[in-house]
């Protein structure tokens, strides 16, 4: 996880800056946190066409990681040395947005932008009454399946027309589930975003406004698919109780060593079980399980997408605009999803053909955009110190089989609460 610096209620509320364009010659540094080879490279390649399209306008190119990308940005914010254009995550972004660090683009976006991503997907990055970043990209989350592990195992096999409910889903691991394999291997060395994620299939929000103001809230709907998991790592033995203090990436070899049959995985990891899978490793990319509708469920689930901002403090914020702009035309946005192994934001973009493949299930992921919502963790002052110091220690316990359903409950909202109310005054 990515340890934060937090930034609290007394954060500066207005950062000078912004002023108009003016002059030629200048150049605007892009924080890219681009990182997978092909990604980096289509960046790069994007940046030199603007560059040779727009001499008098250049953009200089800087390498940032996701790792230290929150710290770098609040000491650059601070420093007054702030990149111009920076690429990040909505969630990183409320803190920015509400400490006067990032320019409201509202009036700046041009029309044709504005139209292409659904007022959906913009919500996702308006905070405080602004818009505070440009979505680019996003991923749901999938099921990464071993297809010979699913035919012997008799099991239906799913699509996003008719996915399995969670139910099905847990009658599903135990069909799969013989010596020496588990049905599901849950990666949950970070398990809070999964976990609020996961609620909104089954009704619930654990992150939710009430009054105008942020508060936690743990109840039935919320806790369904953490009772579930838990039983199958404690109950059902369906999952192994080591998966839950790996990274997805850690669950690879024993996916492809048959150990596990189904992986819930983020849909970039595509990219590494194509990449890594042994000669005739067959497998399948799956829906999600959906909730049931008539419990306020479905197949909704939230996601935090990557994000385009400007600096409060740039000079040339029009610039800034439309050099984000340019990277966020449907052909080009599509350009960098297909890098990314990710889905574009874009209504254009998604129908670029290239995305459609069919062997690592990209048909399957563009299915599922249409359900994808903002993450009820966007937007909320105080998250990450809730996700840190409260509901990370507290999942991990839960899910390992520590503490029960009333003590993770109580960690979560009454201690989330205590936190997020530090926030507001």
């Amino acid at each position: 996880m990515r340890r934060r610096r937090f930034l609290g209620a007394a954060l500066a509320a207005g950062v000078t800056g912004g002023c108009a364009d003016g002059g030629d010659g200048r150049t605007l540094d892009f924080l890219s946190l681009a990182w997978q080879r092909e990604t980096v490279a289509v960046t790069r390649a994007l940046v030199a066409a603007w560059n040779r399209e727009n001499p008098h306008r250049r953009v200089r190119y800087v390498q940032g990681s996701w790792d230290t990308v929150h710290d770098q940005l609040l000491t650059s914010f601070e420093g007054g040395e702030a990149p111009d254009v920076i690429h990040d995550e909505a969630a990183d972004l409320t803190d920015f947005a509400h400490g006067g660090y990032l320019t409201d683009l509202t009036g700046l976006l041009p029309a044709p932008l504005r139209r292409q991503i659904p007022e959906a997907t913009w919500d996702m990055t308006r905070i405080a009454g602004g818009i505070h970043g440009v979505p680019l990209l996003q991923e749901p989350r999938v099921l990464i399946a071993n297809r010979e592990l699913l035919e012997r195992g008799g099991v239906r096999v799913p699509d996003v027309q008719h996915p399995w409910s969670w139910e099905e889903f847990e009658d599903a691991a135990k069909e799969l589930t013989r010596a020496g394999t588990y049905g599901v291997a849950w990666s949950m060395n970070e398990p809070v975003n999964q976990s609020v994620n996961l609620a909104l299939t089954t009704g619930g929000r654990v992150l939710r406004r009430e009054d105008g103001r942020a508060v936690v809230r743990f109840g039935p709907e919320e806790s369904r698919v953490p009772e579930l998991i838990r039983r199958q790592v404690n109950t059902d033995r369906t999952a192994p109780r080591g998966g839950l203090s790996m990274g997805g990436a850690e669950t690879l070899p024993g996916f492809f060593a048959g150990r596990y049959a189904l992986l819930p995985l983020n849909f970039s990891f595509r990219r590494q079980v194509r990449q890594q899978a042994p000669d005739g490793f067959g497998w399948l990319t799956l829906p999600l399980p959906s909730g049931d509708p008539a419990a306020g469920g479905g197949p909704e689930q939230g996601v935090s997408p990557q994000t385009l901002s400007v600096a409060r403090d740039t000079a040339h914020p029009r610039t800034a605009v439309d050099f984000i702009a340019y990277l966020a035309a449907p052909d080009r946005m599509a350009r960098l999803a297909r890098a990314d192994r990710l889905l574009p934001t874009s209504r254009a973009a998604l129908r670029d053909p290239g995305l459609a493949t069919e062997g690592d299930g990209g048909r399957t992921g563009l299915a599922l955009a249409a359900h994808l919502r903002a993450s009820p963790v966007l937007g909320v002052r105080g998250y990450p110190e809730w996700s840190d110091k409260a509901a990370t220690p507290a999942l991990q316990q839960y899910y390992g089989g520590a503490i029960g359903l009333r003590e993770l409950r109580e960690r979560l909202v009454t201690d989330g609460n205590r936190i997020l109310a530090r926030y507001r005054r």
